[in-house]
């Protein structure tokens, strides 16, 4: 047996009834998060080029655009444009282990294929998590080799999507490996590009695509290597250069979807999220002013040296600057949506702050316990030195999820693509989505 049919066949075989109500909460709230996001960034550019491609094409329609009330489209290109519009505004999900946003295809994709397809919301919510289950053992099993060549990791999302559109699919133990198969050997994506412009939320486009693609294609029939997961030169030794063997270990012992997602409450690269939450802490704490700050120490294992961009001129830059982060947390005392307004990413009393901002020395206590968590030490003018550690940032599945956190993402976000009718239907859908017979429920309502 191979990986791949070793993973395929516990993947088809789990099924609504065998997962835990925790799971299948944090499902929905991820339905919730990644429609706000899309909300978000729905007249990003990036987004209207992609939804006017799908437009451009067209086809047999199966499937909705978000906030569009056009022609529905195939459920891939659907999915696609879904996705890129929610990755786009940098508020959607991430990956405490993967670091990267793997419920955005996932949700994107379940969500389309439901309309193809006519799945129920308990189908959808089973999908969604044992999809993000086969991103999160895929992305882990070569994250720490991606991150070292330069791979995005799209690479692992893509399997989430294609796992969440095979089991809409009802495709059997077989035809689910084969999707698998295919997935690992269809995706690229480079963090250099991710980092520094819009090829990041084409990264997730293309994701949602591959994963939809292959399960569609061995519904069909098609097949893939089935040991491309374990063989020399295959996925794991490719872009890993480690071992297959964690895909499929211990097998439903727990779930990825509550011991490894995290729901962004706040924009930007998530793996940022705790320095400008321990930053607005220790400002809090010690009630520091702004023109009070003589430096502001960051301290992550792993971490040397400041990443760029320092100063930020716009969205892109604001998502990947941990200076911005932690100067603005200190600023602001908070950090929320507000952040990344272009007011804000403008804000010269940040600017004055992020110059004073620098890496520190790794923490050497309790080293496991950081989960792209941070240490922040903030130095006064006046000799005081006031430290705040956040290990694990809010937002994050294993702390707990509150829905009123989510319910306060929605509200704020929305409002960019729905009135207040729509808005507080769609989220109350989404609050009691186990009972959705009809996925037309939902989005009906987003159109």
């Amino acid at each position: 047996m191979t990986v791949a049919s070793i993973f395929a066949d516990f993947l088809t075989r789990t099924t609504y009834d065998d997962l835990p109500d925790q799971t299948v909460d944090h499902a929905a709230m991820l339905i919730a998060s990644t429609i706000a996001s899309a909300a978000s960034g729905r007249d990003i550019e990036s987004a209207a080029i992609i939804r006017a491609l799908a437009r451009e094409r067209g086809g047999t329609p199966e499937a909705s655009v978000w906030f569009d009330a056009g022609p529905k489209l195939p459920a891939i290109y659907a999915a696609r444009a879904n996705a890129l519009m929610s990755d786009a505004a940098a508020s959607d999900d991430s990956d405490l282990r993967n670091i990267v946003h793997a419920g955005t295809p996932l949700t994107a994709t379940a969500l389309a294929l439901a309309e193809r397809t006519g799945a129920t919301g308990k189908d959808i919510l089973a999908a969604m998590v044992i999809g993000y289950e086969a991103a999160g053992r895929v992305g882990a099993s070569v994250t720490n080799g991606i991150n070292n060549i330069g791979f995005h990791g799209c690479l692992g999302a893509a399997f989430g999507a294609a796992v969440a559109a095979g089991k809409l699919l009802k495709l059997d133990a077989g035809q689910m490996a084969h999707t698998l198969a295919l997935t690992a050997t269809s995706m690229g994506g480079l963090r250099a590009a991710a980092n520094t412009s819009i090829s990041r939320e084409y990264h997730a486009g293309q994701a949602t695509m591959a994963g939809i693609d292959a399960a569609m294609a061995a519904q069909k029939g098609y097949t893939g290597e089935l040991g491309i997961f374990e063989a020399p030169k295959g996925f794991c030794a490719v872009f890993g250069g480690g071992s297959s063997d964690g895909i499929t270990r211990d097998l439903g012992q727990d779930w990825d979807i509550v011991t490894d997602m995290a729901v962004k409450l706040v924009p930007g690269g998530h793996h940022y999220h705790a320095m400008a939450e321990a930053a607005a802490n220790a400002a809090r704490a010690g009630d520091i002013a702004p023109d009070d700050i003589a430096a502001i120490i960051v301290s992550v294992p792993g971490v040397k040296a400041l990443t760029p961009p320092l100063h930020p001129a716009n969205l892109i830059d604001m998502a990947h600057s941990p200076a911005y982060f932690t100067a603005a947390g200190a600023v602001d005392r908070a950090f929320g949506w507000a952040n990344a307004s272009p007011q804000k990413i403008a804000d010269p009393a940040i600017h004055r702050v992020i110059d004073r901002v620098r890496i520190g020395p790794e923490p050497t206590e309790n080293v496991a316990a950081y989960r792209q968590g941070a240490t922040v030490t903030i130095e006064t003018t006046d000799g005081r030195a006031v430290t705040d550690t956040v290990h694990v940032p809010n937002g994050a599945g294993m702390l707990g999820i509150d829905w009123a956190d989510i319910d306060t993402k929605y509200r704020a976000l929305a409002p960019h693509a729905l009135d207040s009718r729509q808005l507080e239907s769609s989220l109350a859908v989404i609050h009691d989505f186990r009972q959705v017979s009809d996925i037309a429920t939902l989005i009906d309502v987003l159109r």
